[in-house]
């Protein structure tokens, strides 16, 4: 059996811990088992190193016998309420993103004991090092926790009218084109018979799984209405509907934490990676840092705007111009996230300001309002 060295077991003790100087640093390597912690004095020495069970008492039991100080940890499953517990023991918690730093996550000699000590000295030295996050409030989160729940479900759907579909076409049948909630009744007469009992539990997950979607829906949009008024600003766009609205309420949770609305679309990942030396300057794709979920909706509504039923708009006249200036391949999938980085930046710009959405507002003032997209 391998063994453990002392500084992988040890554990110290209490007074250790209470004569570690005022105003020392502490860096949270949190592990979903283990959490490793270092802590780092004014003077730029260790203090602390040690290793603590990822559970809400031996970390409070731990960080309460420390001075008050600063405790910096990562972004992760266990990191909202640790930060919390952290606060409530006196302490000034920062939340790190470490993908943001290669200090952290590169290098050839990574682990945990190592990643902590990294934390605690980079907010030593300067806090804005680690792009701290903040955590959004429990009724956020649990809010936003119904539009992943009502997301897994549409994911499962799929899977499974994909695998009737499948078997059905093995079998020499096949179902037609319909909406996805219409399915179970479109396919229920093209099963061969055959494949009827074998496929009936399916149809019946599908069904079941429909009514779900759709309490999910009516649940998200009561939310809208009564909890988050600010949604109904971010509807006047068309293509926006409560989903997407409320999502992005609460993605971006405050607006003012970004100085321009433009930089909305690049907190989302849609702008494009820049990779420029002296004269070579590649085009490169998005970076797709950010929410992902949020990004994939506010991509389908630019699919919308840009589509045949979609409106005319400034959106849409600029999209459709940026598309026909270029005949390279993947020109219009680069005018759609061009779309859908302009739809971010004026869904922010509408929450902020509070303003009556004018759909052709930079048409009426060049004069071309009248013209069709």
């Amino acid at each position: 059996m391998k063994k453990h060295t002392k500084a992988q077991t040890a554990t110290c003790s209490a007074k250790a811990l209470r004569n570690c100087p005022s105003g020392s640093t502490v860096g949270l390597d949190i592990g979903d088992r283990w959490t490793h912690a270092a802590v780092i004095g004014q003077d730029g020495e260790m203090v602390v190193e040690d290793r603590i069970a990822s559970r809400e008492p031996e970390v409070r039991r731990w960080l309460s016998r420390l001075p008050a100080g600063v405790v910096a940890l990562e972004v992760g499953t266990h990191s909202r309420w640790m930060a919390k517990v952290g606060r409530e023991c006196g302490h000034t918690v920062l939340v790190a993103n470490p993908r943001q730093l290669r200090l952290i996550y590169g290098g050839d000699n990574k682990h945990d004991r190592l990643d902590a000590e990294k934390l605690a000295r980079l907010a030593r030295v300067d806090w804005r090092l680690l792009k701290p996050v903040e955590h959004r409030g429990e009724e956020e989160q649990a809010d936003l926790a119904r539009i992943a729940v009502r997301e897994a479900l549409v994911e499962m759907r799929t899977q499974a009218v994909n695998l009737v579909r499948g078997m059905v076409k093995s079998a020499g049948g096949r179902v037609a084109e319909c909406a996805t909630e219409a399915f179970p009744e479109r396919a229920k007469d093209r099963i061969p018979a055959g494949l009827v009992s074998s496929l009936a539990p399916m149809m019946e997950q599908i069904r079941e799984l429909n009514d779900r979607i759709r309490e999910c829906d009516d649940m998200i949009e009561h939310i809208a209405r009564t909890r988050y008024p600010e949604v109904k600003l971010l509807m006047q766009v068309d293509g926006v509907g409560w989903l997407t609205a409320l999502t992005f309420r609460l993605t971006v949770t405050n607006p003012e934490r970004f100085e321009r609305s433009r930089d909305v679309g690049c907190y989302l990942g849609l702008r494009p990676k820049r990779n420029q030396s002296g004269d070579q300057d590649p085009q490169l794709g998005i970076t797709k840092a950010g929410n992902e979920r949020l990004r994939w909706m506010l991509v389908n509504c630019a699919h919308y705007i840009l589509g045949p039923f979609g409106p005319d708009c400034d959106l849409r006249r600029w999209g459709l111009k940026l598309a026909g200036q270029s005949r390279a391949r993947g020109a219009k999938q680069r005018a759609v996230v061009a779309v859908a980085r302009k739809l971010a930046v004026l869904l922010h710009r509408l929450w902020t300001c509070g303003e009556v959405y004018d759909r052709l507002y930079q048409a009426k003032a060049t004069g071309t309002a009248a013209k069709a997209a």
